[in-house]
């Protein structure tokens, strides 16, 4: 059909035009490619440039990609993933990108399965996110043969599909160490190399961050590329929106590049499997997959108006918006209608295709803003990761024969599996209650709701912002949300927090999971800000629970509240083994009072959060030296409770406050009521301990404590310390 359109439309017009028998090539990245005595072209049209003796027969010749062969796609390599170090000849010369620079098609192939065989020997044996990076293998060969990092720019997003560019980027040797302490990040991190543009934890700010540097490449008259790589989830959220729309305005030079996994959603699974992708764009993008008709008709049609002018320049514009309505490319006119020239969609594991096409649009002096369209599998070439991406998505310890995940197994469940299960017995009494997560149903637990549940649960994508407001829209029609948001990715949603849910006092809560140190995720999901962010806010109800139970007693309590909003924030991590309620029914609380755990005389230790049972540890250690020490958990920062506050204060000599959290938290609370209230006017020793006012690196949980100062004996230390004589206890608890 394209062809015979094509035919009959424009090529007399072109003859009549110009007065010559050739046809002009397409513009720029839709050019005719020669090999030997074959001509290809990328994404689905070759258009045959006329040589001399062949015109008549050459002149309209369109041929499918599809319809043409190649020698090296009849060989498939067998990849090695016995568990064994696999032979890599090709990757074992590469310690960095400049070194692909004079690899072949068919070599670079090759490096592109041994890359894949690298991650899957070395990924299973630390655990990491494994099936982005499988999917990207090819694209990561095809950027670092065309571009030349670090003076091109690429930028990751998200970045957990970064690992094979690590491994060609001089960091090979170290991926054994791959989120361990003092190992390498699990995401891009401009301290640890040149070669990492930009830090990329979260989704959706690569287009935002390229821009900001093909902006400053310009004003600094400078020439390098720049290319924001951008898919596996990434497209749903508004920002990459926002950062599109001014990319087109401004007009700089800027590659984009859409790698489509057909996971516009992320992939945490349901407890059926995978999640279908949310949202329109997810179709949009799938009807441009298969619409080969639009991609031949147009490009043609764009190659043309690039290159003449006149009345047939009119009539291939007109015919360029005749087939995007004819054929229903949507997606391609929602990029374009915001500035950026779309290209594709390509084939994500054709090397020869990607290979061309950066390397056509390396080669235009000034391509303006371009989109790149790729198409990739997510987990491609392994086998388990195909079948199951959203389990291979992120992976502790694997076999890599088998697939199957090492999970340690525990006596206890995780506190968001806890979570959970008690927001479906509340909500199998009060059938208001409803569950929004963003992306993130394996994550949150709420894919365990959405089986129970499915007409109440909503996946929003990776849009925390409109997460919230979606929520407090259910709020103010009587429903009741909850909005379950990990700590740090709540911190994208924080002005909805404060505008459009406790301004209005609209009771939506919150269940801020993965609160405090995360372990191997390191600073870029670290929820250390939670308490500040959240406490500071005037409505606000504030809670953290201890252990399992008091998190159901929370999940309880949180449901009752109906006359402002509320949260209560747990850790990554499993609970303690505490005594649970029948059928995880809790009991609501008694908001703004907290409780004593253990009884003493010198020393108080009050607690907020999980971290009280550290504060009980240290009181046991304390014994030992004969120091007698009160342990409270504070349950509420916000409303805190004051009466337990002054007995603490005064029948104590010394009071410590504990908290999982960064400076502002709970511990900037306490010291304003003992402040307001003149208990630190007399005797009274306080000493706060909270997370350190940095950043603290990727690495176990039980290591960050320790680096942050936060475990059991330094908190017993602390008391020591201001007791005064107490060397020998320091020496006892081997401090």
């Amino acid at each position: 059909m394209a062809s015979s359109v094509l035919r009959t439309s424009f090529l007399p017009l072109l003859q009549c035009q110009d007065g010559y028998n050739s046809i002009l090539s397409l513009y720029n990245f839709t050019t005719t490619h020669h090999r030997g005595d074959r001509k290809y072209r990328f994404n689905g049209v070759a258009a045959a440039q006329q040589e001399a003796g062949n015109a008549s027969n050459d002149r309209n010749s369109f041929v499918k990609r599809d319809q043409r062969t190649r020698q090296n796609e009849h060989f498939k390599r067998f990849l090695n993933f016995s568990g064994e170090k696999p032979s890599t000849p090709v990757l074992d010369t590469i310690n960095h990108p400049i070194h692909m620079k004079n690899l072949s098609i068919e070599e670079l192939g090759k490096l592109a399965d041994e890359l894949r065989e690298e991650l899957v020997y070395s990924v299973p044996k630390t655990g990491g996110h494994l099936s982005s990076s499988l999917g990207v293998a090819e694209l990561t060969v095809a950027l670092h043969h065309v571009f030349n990092t670090p003076e091109d720019k690429i930028i990751w997003d998200v970045g957990h599909q970064a690992y094979s560019h690590k491994i060609l980027t001089g960091r090979r040797s170290r991926m054994h160490t791959i989120r361990q302490t003092c190992g390498l990040a699990g995401f891009p991190k401009r301290e640890e190399s040149v070669h990492d543009a930009f830090g990329t934890g979260h989704s959706s700010t690569s287009i935002s961050a390229g821009l900001g540097m093909a902006v400053g490449r310009d004003l600094l008259g400078k020439n390098n590329h720049v290319i924001a790589v951008i898919g596996d989830g990434a497209m749903t959220a508004g920002m990459a929106y926002e950062a599109m729309n001014n990319t087109g305005y401004l007009d700089t030079n800027l590659i984009i590049i859409l790698n489509d996994n057909e996971q516009v959603s992320l992939p945490t699974a349901t407890v059926d499997g995978p999640a279908p992708p949310v949202g329109a764009l997810s179709t949009a993008l799938t009807k441009l997959h298969s619409s080969r008709e639009f991609r031949q008709l147009r490009e043609a049609a764009k190659g043309i108006t690039k290159q003449i002018g006149g009345r047939t320049l009119e009539i291939a514009a007109k015919f360029d918006s005749f087939a995007r309505g004819m054929v229903g490319g949507s997606g391609a006119s929602l990029f374009e209608e915001l500035g950026l020239y779309y290209i594709g969609p390509v084939d994500g594991h054709n090397l020869e295709d990607l290979v061309y096409v950066l390397n056509e649009i390396k080669s235009m002096p000034a391509p303006g803003p371009l989109l790149i369209h790729v198409i990739t599998e997510k987990g491609k070439g392994y086998a388990p990761a195909e079948i199951a991406p959203d389990q291979m998505h992120g992976v502790v310890k694997v076999d890599p024969k088998s697939g199957k995940q090492m999970k340690r197994k525990s006596e206890t469940l995780s506190y968001t599996q806890y979570f959970a299960e008690s927001l479906i017995a509340e909500a199998e009494k009060d059938d208001k209650i409803v569950g929004i997560h963003a992306a993130m149903g394996g994550g949150t637990g709420l894919n365990l709701f959405q089986k129970r549940f499915p007409d109440r649960c909503f996946d929003v994508g990776i849009a925390e912002q409109h997460a919230v407001t979606f929520a407090a829209g259910l709020a103010s029609e009587g429903l009741k949300p909850f909005c379950a948001i990990y700590s740090s990715f709540l911190q994208r949603g924080f002005d909805q927090v404060a505008h459009d849910v406790a301004l209005q006092k609209l009771p939506v809560r919150f269940a801020i999971d993965r609160a405090g140190l995360v372990g191997a995720d390191g600073p870029t999901h670290c929820g250390a800000f939670d308490t500040t962010f959240m406490a500071c806010l005037p409505n606000m109800v504030v809670m953290a629970p201890s252990n399992e139970t008091e998190l159901i007693h929370m999940v309880t309590t949180a449901g009752a509240i109906d006359d402002r909003p509320s949260c209560f924030r747990y850790p990554r991590g499993n609970g303690i083994g505490s005594i649970l309620p029948p059928n995880n029914n809790g009991t609501p609380l008694e908001v703004g009072k907290g409780r004593v755990l253990r009884e003493g005389s010198r020393v108080a230790i009050l607690g907020y959060g999980t971290i009280v049972q550290s504060c009980m540890t240290a009181a046991e250690l304390l014994e030992m030296l004969g120091i007698s020490a009160t342990v409270a958990d504070a349950r509420f920062c916000k409303p805190i409770d004051g009466d337990l506050l002054r007995q603490l204060a005064q029948e104590h000599e010394i009071l410590i406050t504990a908290e999982e959290g960064s400076i502002g938290g709970f511990s900037t609370h306490v010291s304003y009521f003992l402040g307001l209230n003149g208990l630190q006017d007399g005797k009274l020793k306080w000493r706060p301990m909270m997370l350190p006012d940095r950043y603290i690196d990727h690495g176990s949980q039980n290591d960050q404590i320790e680096e942050a100062g936060l475990s059991s004996k330094h908190i017993a230390a602390t008391a020591l310390s201001l007791l005064g004589d107490c060397i020998e206890g320091l020496h006892r608890l081997n401090l």
